[in-house]
């Protein structure tokens, strides 16, 4: 039992005992291992504890309870062993390889950077890499026998640390601590290998293990690659070799071969295909064929658009060549990897996967000089290369390139996604346009898609069966009725402070719509530039108006809640609103609003514990009840349109008894920093999710927002839920392929004719974007000239508008005002902005806060982006 768990403990043994302590697991060793052996390892950790660690993988070879693998792995997890988790659950040891150049110059420079550290200084910024029992021991080190014998447990720690980041978060720790000897050891002696921290660049050591990856074909998921159902790992004899092998080569599939042609003929082209259809692999074959073309020069960058897809893909590229051929070399770099120089991971490296705002950044800054230093790029989801995506920024810059001059050397453009079909259009000529249009943006007078092997493409993805479920609307319920009283109240003081009418150009609004929220939006933004002559009155009535604003907001969100979700939920939502507002500290207008609402919260109380269900939540019931009434494999992933309406739908399915076996996750996108429900995931949360929904004894089902229609591997399902979700075409397309099983139904759930009728348009459109595609296919000179003349017509464009006189600016610091109250918050100079984002660098607003006088409120103000849940009344 478990033999081939066990042929690989033995087989990783060197790389396990490099991380693991075994006193950490002790509970696992007492459920599984005999006392006096438990005894016995503990004692020996005593004095070495990768002995310790070898006797412990020793003694799990000979276990035979059922379930002892997967308990390990869920105490390495618990233990927050995550690198070594992952490691030994995908058996791949690639990236805890990657930490030996790390661990092995903090080894050399010990005796020398040991005297110059504060232990517990440094403890406050390295939690993220050492565990709380580590924290203690080397506290309780430096009480009993000093700074230096504590620095020493410290350095011992990290080097045994299996986080990635260890690394850069020892320099950020020295840095903060105004450490400046022991930082200057590490950047004096350690600049090279903190450029390589995300590569794995140069010969393996010579103990590495032999690894033989298969490959088997499996016709469900794009992410095939990366599937462990379809990765083994098998023991050489004749034990360590030190060179990766390689056993066996993906073939592509004939109608991978198609899409691959006009790209391995060195044009520019667009794929468009079918999501499922494996277009990833379909860029691994295209970027293999590339540096076979040209060794010499090759330069491959793949970009993406989110960070969450960049880590997916830069995972499958590692591994797909790490087994292919380790001298070929992958590395990747996003957006909090700003330690590391681009131009020095493109020039030491042949492929580099990325984000597009961090190429951007570079040719902004010239660090990049020009994209003439690659030789291809792949860009994933390129439809969205239109108006101010970097996706068109990078490709403004390559077209300015071409057009300028007779004499360059540009990277070939091969763009991938599952739709064309942007923009809005309402005719087949339309359609035509806009697709001509991205055409010219990514340069490409070459449309790629599956025509001759057609059957095959549909033996491998399955298109969902489309259905729609139009809901009877709720009636008028005393609720909503109560809602919209109180609403109406407030705006009736807001009118006494000040017209608001007369701040926004949205008349015909309604309660509980999204217009509502834009009049909203539009009314604060007035405020911040509303002038009078008396400054003390005008920031009275700014600061009046803002709460009035907020309170309706927060009213209109939850009468959205209500129309798709229970009443519960939307009276919770307010609940948890009022509760920040009472900790925050209100002023007279909040008092007022708070004794508003807790005037009337027992009659909504009662009427959210009494009132009807809602009659679209019954028809998801009854839907989600006969799936897996008829299938109890049925995999579902729901998508809804907010962070809100996720967690409401998560609480409904967990409290109603016939669903609740379902144990939904949620997938949200990721938010800024913040201690309120729903501000957002982070990529380790959004794994875990994943990895939950792809274990069959655990989660049956996700619900998501937008963050997983476009990119994010999505393991198989085979129903598909919009619940009053709907978008685009391109949308419609991307979220319909999540259901990949052959016979997947997608289903609608609405109550709005609108939005159905809007939806069967989409699928309308898209056959008018499949015949659109074909026609510019049938005339490829007609569509290279229509190219050619929409890029001229753009560069003239451009030229006109950059030689348009600039604006002076005016130099000099500027006080910068809250606008919720218009008092002072901080000068210009006080702040600045990350590189080509609009955000706030957090860390500097994080300084200001601390040196002025507590003014979270008035900072948070200036950058409109800030999560509003965080907004305070100002003090």
């Amino acid at each position: 039992m478990y033999e081939m768990e066990k042929k690989n403990l033995r087989h990783f043994s060197d790389y396990i005992t490099r991380f693991l302590r075994p006193s950490v697991i002790k509970n696992f060793m007492t459920v599984y291992l005999d006392k006096e052996i438990v005894e016995s390892i503990l004692s020996k950790e005593m004095t070495s504890v990768t002995t310790a660690a070898q006797m412990l993988l020793d003694q799990m070879c000979y276990l035979e309870d059922m379930g002892w693998f997967q308990a390990f792995l869920d105490i390495l997890l618990a233990s927050e062993y995550t690198g070594l988790h992952e490691a030994i659950k995908e058996w791949n040891f690639q990236e805890l390889e990657e930490l030996n150049e790390h661990r092995r110059f903090l080894e050399r420079i010990e005796p020398s950077i040991t005297k110059h550290m504060k232990p517990s200084e440094l403890l406050a910024h390295m939690s993220g890499c050492l565990k709380p029992i580590e924290c203690e021991e080397i506290r309780a080190e430096e009480s009993q026998r000093g700074r230096i014998a504590a620095s020493e447990k410290l350095v011992t720690s990290l080097l045994r640390s299996d986080k990635p980041n260890w690394f850069k978060l020892l320099k950020i720790a020295l840095e903060n601590c105004d450490l400046d000897e022991a930082l200057d050891l590490l950047e004096t002696n350690g600049g090279a290998t903190a450029a390589k921290a995300s590569e794995w660049d140069g010969e393996p050591e010579a103990m590495m293990t032999t690894v033989s990856f298969e490959y088997r074909e499996e016709p469900e998921t794009e992410d095939m690659l990366m599937s462990s159902n379809n990765t083994s790992v098998i023991e050489e004899p004749g034990g360590f070799t030190g060179k990766p092998e390689r056993s066996g080569e993906r073939k592509l599939r004939e109608y991978q071969k198609e899409l691959t042609a006009a790209a391995v003929k060195s044009q520019n082209t667009i794929i468009c295909a079918p999501t499922g259809c494996g277009k990833t692999i379909v860029a691994l074959a295209i970027s293999d064929y590339h540096l076979k073309q040209f060794p010499e020069r090759a330069k491959i960058v793949f970009l993406a658009t989110k960070v969450d897809v960049y880590e997916q893909q830069y995972k499958l590229f590692k591994e797909h060549f790490f087994s292919k051929d380790p001298n070929i070399r992958v590395t990747g770099m996003c957006g909090d990897m700003d330690y590391l120089s681009v131009r020095w991971l493109i020039e030491n490296h042949d492929i580099v996967v990325m984000t597009a705002q961090i190429l951007v950044n570079a040719l902004q800054s010239s660090e990049v000089p020009s994209l003439e230093i690659l030789s291809l790029i792949l860009f994933d989801e390129c439809h969205n290369t239109t108006g101010k995506h970097p996706y068109n920024n990078i490709m403004t810059r390559y077209l300015d390139t071409k057009l300028n001059s007779s004499t360059h050397s540009l990277p070939q453009i091969v763009g991938l996604t599952a739709s064309v079909g942007i923009g809005s259009f309402k005719n087949e000529l339309e359609a035509e346009n806009n697709i001509l249009q991205l055409c010219a943006n990514l340069d490409t007078r070459v449309i790629t898609t599956v025509t001759e092997h057609k059957d095959e493409l549909k033996s491998y993805v399955h298109t969902p069966e489309k259905a729609f479920f139009e809901v009877k609307q709720c009636m008028s319920h005393p609720f909503i009725r109560i809602i919209k009283n109180i609403m109406s109240n407030i705006e009736q003081l807001a009118q006494k402070t000040f017209n608001m009418e007369n701040l926004s150009n949205i008349q015909s609004r309604e309660y509980g719509s999204q217009k509502y929220e834009q009049w909203i939006v539009s009314v604060q933004k007035s405020c911040r530039v509303l002038q009078m002559k008396n400054a003390d009155e005008e920031r009275r009535i700014c600061r009046e108006l803002y709460n009035y604003t907020e309170h309706l907001r927060k009213y209109n969100d939850a009468l959205i809640i209500n129309e798709d979700a229970r009443t519960k939920d939307a009276l919770d939502y307010l609940d948890a609103f009022f509760d920040q507002v009472r900790n925050a500290g209100y002023d007279e207008t909040e008092r007022k609003l708070t004794a508003l609402y807790d005037c009337q919260r027992p009659q909504l109380l009662r009427l959210a514990t009494e009132g009807d269900q809602n009659p679209k939540l019954d028809e998801l019931r009854f839907i989600l009840e006969e799936e897996y009434h008829n299938n109890d494999q049925t995999r579902t992933v729901m998508f809804v349109k907010t962070r809100a309406l996720a967690d409401a739908m998560k609480k409904w399915i967990d409290e109603t008894d016939s669903l609740k076996f379902l144990k939904p996750g949620v997938l949200i996108g990721k938010g800024r920093k913040s201690n309120f429900t729903g501000s957002g995931m982070t990529p380790n949360n959004q794994k875990g999710i994943l990895d939950s929904f792809k274990s069959s004894d655990q989660s049956k089902m996700l619900i998501a927002t937008s963050v997983a229609d476009e990119g994010i591997d999505i393991p198989q399902c085979n129903l598909v839920l919009m619940y009053e979700y709907v978008g685009n075409v391109v949308k419609m397309v991307q979220v319909r392929g999540r259901g990949r099983m052959e016979g997947s139904r997608c289903f609608l759930i609405s109550s709005n004719k609108d939005r159905i009728a809007k939806e069967k348009i989409n699928m309308f459109k898209e056959k008018m974007v499949e015949e659109a595609i074909e026609q510019l296919q049938s005339r490829p000179a007609d569509l290279s000239n229509k190219v050619d003349m929409l890029q001229r017509e753009d560069k003239a464009r451009r030229d006109h508008i950059s030689a348009s006189p600039e604006k002076p600016k005016t130099q000099g610091s500027y006080e910068l005002l809250c606008s919720k109250c218009k008092r002072f918050a901080c000068m210009s100079d006080d702040i600045r902005v990350a590189l080509g984002s609009p955000q706030l660098d957090l860390m500097v607003l994080d300084w200001f806060v601390m040196r002025t006088y507590n003014m979270l409120p008035h900072l948070s103000a200036l950058n409109t982006d800030c999560v509003r849940e965080s907004d305070k009344v100002c003090a």
